[in-house]
């Protein structure tokens, strides 16, 4: 288990502090198949169980501080990426 030092960090423009972070993972949107629905899978499942045969409509980071949700949604992979780079230099401090 990891545990976060308390501290704030950034997300895009929103500020939190660690010690209400309750859950902070990043994830892939996919299409489930019924209309516009999505939902969210692992980057690890999207790698290497998709196979290709899920429609991806974008990739996020997802913050929960209890019950209160915050969702950072990114178009690409490598977008995703570029913001994790940028929340892991906040923790390494």
């Amino acid at each position: 288990m990891c545990i976060i030092p308390p501290m704030k960090i950034t997300i895009e423009d929103q500020t939190f502090d660690t010690a209400m972070i309750t859950q902070l993972y990043p994830a892939a949107i996919v299409m489930t198949g019924h209309g516009d629905e999505t939902t969210q899978m692992s980057l690890e499942w999207l790698d290497t169980e998709s196979k290709g045969v899920v429609e991806v409509a974008g990739y996020g980071i997802f913050l929960h501080l209890g019950e209160e949700k915050h969702s950072f949604v990114y178009e690409s992979r490598e977008e995703l990426e570029e913001a994790i780079g940028r929340l892991a230099a906040q923790l390494r401090g």
